[in-house]
């Protein structure tokens, strides 16, 4: 059997191993040695060279198909353990009409026709509304950019708006991280559905200044994201800025369950199941039916079964040495688009980056972007998405404020 870990990576290493010039060329020499000596093929170790005579060089062909289906096979092995490369589109999105300007950015959700929704909290600055205007709570874009629809009256939509995800019928959710409501509209913009009264909070006295209670079964604190099963149409809620948990109701609004309480800094460190350091940040279901959870300062994914019974946890220590840490490195996650979703992507806005995770180990194998106002920089990286083609999107938020697209480059 052939061991991928003993093929030298070094340039060096390599040359030695083969006495080849070139990192590619000695690469595929030393796997092909280890591929003949894997199978026995004592004379395919000689393979290419210019002394064989005409016998050996005849023998040689079955030998070759052999090797060469086996590195086929083992070229489809490598591809699958390299993540895919990305690069910015710097032609999408198109201008805004008129004369809209976007404020902070709190989501991005893609719909099953690749429409690109982004939430706007449209807190443009005074210089910014003596020319413009604030763009909508809710605008929506076609895979090229265009701006094809906008919906959410500002009166009505949750306060500071959070998270955005469209379910299997293509209604869109949306929650805020200065309320205590989440709310369903349909594609048309009509609204069908909100859980807890605008304004009012789940606390000791109903107000945002109140102490969180952690509890109520109508009420959010600060709900920061959104996902809906697929199979049932049940809501789980990352009610996560004010208050510590996981919120899930029926797809008619009814509270089923919770999960998730406030940690305490040991706590924090060791990783304990189900308490959280600060923010939970956001909610997804995999494909696996796990509930994968945002612990934005415990710089870790914690997952769970749908009733809320710890699996794992999934770090990402690329922050601070101690935790909690202070701005977090988990803001958002989701996963590739092939059905075993190999790959799970994280916003880390800590270090404007994107990670790209092995899914079943949780180690870090990629990562793309860097602090800056340029395109393909973040600034507030916040929330990502993908649409059906693999491209990814991330919605920046405060001095970022503005959407990315990042296209896969073969």
């Amino acid at each position: 059997m052939l061991d991928l870990d003993e093929v030298p990576a070094a340039p060096g290493a390599l040359a030695k191993t083969t006495g080849c010039v070139g990192i590619a060329s000695c690469r595929r020499r030393c796997i092909l040695l280890r591929v003949a000596k894997s199978q026995g093929m004592k004379a395919a170790a000689d393979f290419g060279s210019p002394e064989l005579n005409p016998r050996k060089k005849m023998n040689m062909k079955s030998t070759t198909r052999k090797l060469l289906l086996s590195l086929g096979l083992l070229s489809l092995v490598l591809s699958a353990q390299t993540p895919p490369h990305y690069q910015v589109d710097p032609t999408w999105p198109k201008e805004l009409p008129d004369d809209w300007v976007f404020g902070r950015l709190g989501g991005v959700c893609v719909d099953s026709h690749d429409h690109i929704a982004v939430v706007d909290r449209r807190d443009i600055t005074k210089e910014e509304a003596e020319t413009s205007h604030p763009a909508p709570p809710i605008v929506i874009f076609d895979a090229e950019g265009n701006v094809i629809q906008s919906i959410g009256d500002p009166n009505v939509v949750p306060a500071s708006i959070h998270g955005c995800f469209f379910d299997k019928e293509n209604n869109i959710w949306v929650g805020g991280n200065d309320d205590g409501i989440i709310q369903k509209y349909s594609h048309a913009g009509k609204l069908l559905l909100q859980i807890g009264k605008r304004g009012v909070f789940d606390t000791s006295d109903g107000t945002r200044r109140g102490k969180s209670l952690n509890a109520s079964r109508q009420q959010f604190f600060l709900p920061a994201g959104i996902a809906i099963d697929p199979d049932n149409g049940d809501i789980y809620v990352a009610d996560g800025y004010g208050n510590r948990r996981i919120a899930v109701f029926d797809k008619t609004g009814k509270f089923l369950r919770q999960w998730g309480r406030q940690a305490a800094p040991e706590e924090a460190r060791a990783g304990t199941p189900g308490a959280f350091a600060q923010l939970v940040h956001c909610v997804t279901i995999g494909n696996d039916e796990l509930v994968y959870v945002c612990d934005r300062q415990g710089d870790r994914v914690q997952v769970f079964d749908k009733a809320g019974n710890f699996k794992r946890n999934i770090w990402v220590r690329t922050g601070t040495p101690n935790l909690p840490d202070p701005r977090g490195t988990v803001w958002w996650i989701a996963f590739s688009i092939d059905p075993e979703q190999k790959f799970m992507y994280v916003m880390n806005g800590r270090n404007e980056q994107v990670h790209i995770l092995d899914h079943e180990t949780g180690k870090i194998l990629a990562s793309f972007g860097r602090p800056g106002h340029q395109i393909g920089n973040f600034i507030h990286g916040h929330t990502i998405a993908f649409d059906s083609k693999g491209n990814l999107y991330v919605a920046e938020t405060d001095w970022g404020r503005r959407v990315q697209k990042f296209k896969v480059v073969p």
